[in-house]
């Protein structure tokens, strides 16, 4: 595996994958592409393996260890969906996991670590208090180490959905994924680029977790602040390596604020009628904040997951 993805590393991650992750559907809405005036088609990953694109990046990354990196088990840290998908595929090839899980994340996506088989360690809700106790499990159980994105493998594996998703459809004026640590959007870009050069790939973020868009616009690497945003999949840091692909591939990062969002996140589980978490609703939120960036275009849309707490829904409380 070379150090950065590449389209053959994205390429060999999707043989890895076939038969079995799931070829995740593509919906499309006449009446927000009418409200909107352009044509959008929704990559459904809510439907993929514990209900995330994740999986992808986890399993083509875990089966394709050697047997020294595989002896103890593999330990990440994850507010969730990335800690299922590891859950999952380590249960998939018989070997362990830790999942070291911010205490602030969702009991729904603790619950989904738990059936997988993982072990849940809990962490405070910082970008340290994660890798402080990431290292201490690593040490004691000496668990093989899967990032949530900064790393080829996964990045490869991520971009295989947005490999799958041209095939089903085709032409793109515009690709559009939300971002987070950038596992997705960077191999989405990678993808996206060598299929469909033409194709404008941009980012979307919560205003409230921006350090990818200050990233990106700045050009140099910036912190993420304490993130309150309801996008509880978007709260972590940008990686190093999505911040060099980014530069290279991507055509633009944009940022919406939290009423938008849960607008958003609403609005499709209407129009749709599919569940989808508040992460998923990011790049809608974009379409719906930035309408003339859209008006026109063919654009596709990854809906990332679809792991929410049916009990603490957004619209039911005040945004911040």
């Amino acid at each position: 595996m070379p150090l950065e993805p590449t389209f053959d590393s994205i390429q060999h991650a999707a043989t890895v994958l076939k038969g079995v992750a799931h070829v995740t559907p593509v919906q499309t809405s006449r009446s927000l592409n009418n409200e909107l005036s352009a044509s959008l088609f929704f990559k459904c990953e809510n439907f993929q393996r514990v209900g995330a694109f994740k999986f992808r990046g986890a399993y083509s990354t875990i089966s394709q260890l050697s047997e020294k990196e595989k002896k103890h088990g593999v330990v990440t840290h994850s507010s969730g969906n990335h800690g299922q998908a590891v859950a999952l595929a380590a249960s998939m090839v018989g070997i362990p996991s830790w999942i070291v899980m911010p205490e602030n994340a969702p009991e729904i996506k603790k619950r989904g670590v738990k059936s997988f088989g993982g072990t849940i360690v809990e962490c405070e809700s910082t970008q340290k208090g994660r890798e402080s106790m990431l290292q201490d499990v690593a040490e004691k159980t000496g668990a093989h180490y899967v990032p949530p994105y900064d790393d080829a493998r996964v990045i490869s594996g991520q971009g295989t959905c947005a490999l799958e998703f041209l095939k089903q459809v085709g032409k793109l004026d515009i690709m559009m994924a939300p971002v987070g640590g950038g596992g997705l959007l960077s191999g989405t870009a990678i993808a996206v680029k060598h299929e469909r050069p033409e194709c404008l790939v941009i980012g979307a973020e919560p205003q409230l977790a921006d350090d990818a868009f200050r990233s990106f616009h700045s050009g140099y690497l910036q912190s993420l602040n304490p993130a309150v945003t309801i996008a509880d999949g978007l709260r972590a840091s940008l990686g190093k390596l999505p911040f060099q692909i980014f530069n290279t591939y991507v055509d633009d990062i944009l940022i919406v604020s939290e009423v938008a969002i849960i607008q958003a996140m609403r609005l499709l589980w209407e129009r749709l009628k599919i569940i989808i978490e508040p992460s998923c609703a990011v790049p809608v939120a974009a379409c719906l904040e930035y309408p003339e960036r859209f008006k026109g275009k063919e654009v596709g849309i990854i809906l990332t997951g679809g792991n929410v707490d049916l009990d603490h829904l957004p619209w039911n409380k005040t945004p911040h």
